[in-house]
Formats: C-alpha cells, structure tokens, sequence
C-alpha cells in the first residue's frame, strides 16, 4: 500500500493510464481478428480493411504501448498473410 500522498497519487495515476491503454491494446487486437477473419473469407474487404489495421498498430506505436519495432514486425506479418492470401486466389 502506498503510503506517501505523492505515492498515492502515483498509483491512482498508473491505474488511469493502465486502464487507458488497455483500451487501446483491445481496440488494436479487434481489428487484427477481423483482418484475419475477412482472409479467410473475402479477401478484397480485407484489403480495404488493411489501413484500417495499420492505423491502429500506428496508433499503439505511437502512445508507447507497443515498441516502434514490434509494430513493424506486426505489419509486416499481417501484410505477408494478405499477399499469400492473394497468391492462392
């Protein structure tokens, strides 16, 4: 248990901010399983929907949740799953 106000505070802090970036990190895993899900049944739609999902790992970026790395790693990933998608079509 925090004991000093300012530690106090800290928490209540750290809490807030948790909670915030869960939000974001559900938001982004959302829109990767709907990425999958229209590969593997309409491919133009999950084509449409790919700035979409790129946003989304740009945004995580960008507010720190994920590290500037992993998030290149992520699209790259997703972006070799369309286009081998796209070469069994």
């Amino acid at each position: 248990m925090p004991i000093t106000q300012s530690a106090i505070k800290a928490h209540r802090q750290s809490l807030k901010k948790n909670a915030e970036n869960n939000i974001v990190k559900k938001r982004l895993k959302n829109s990767v399983k709907e990425f999958i899900g229209y590969l593997s049944t309409d491919i133009t739609k999950a084509q449409e929907f790919m700035p979409n999902v790129y946003k989304a790992i740009d945004k995580t970026a960008k507010r720190g949740i994920l590290k500037k790395n992993s998030a290149a790693r992520k699209k790259s990933r997703l972006m070799t799953k369309l286009n081998q998608a796209l070469d069994t079509k």
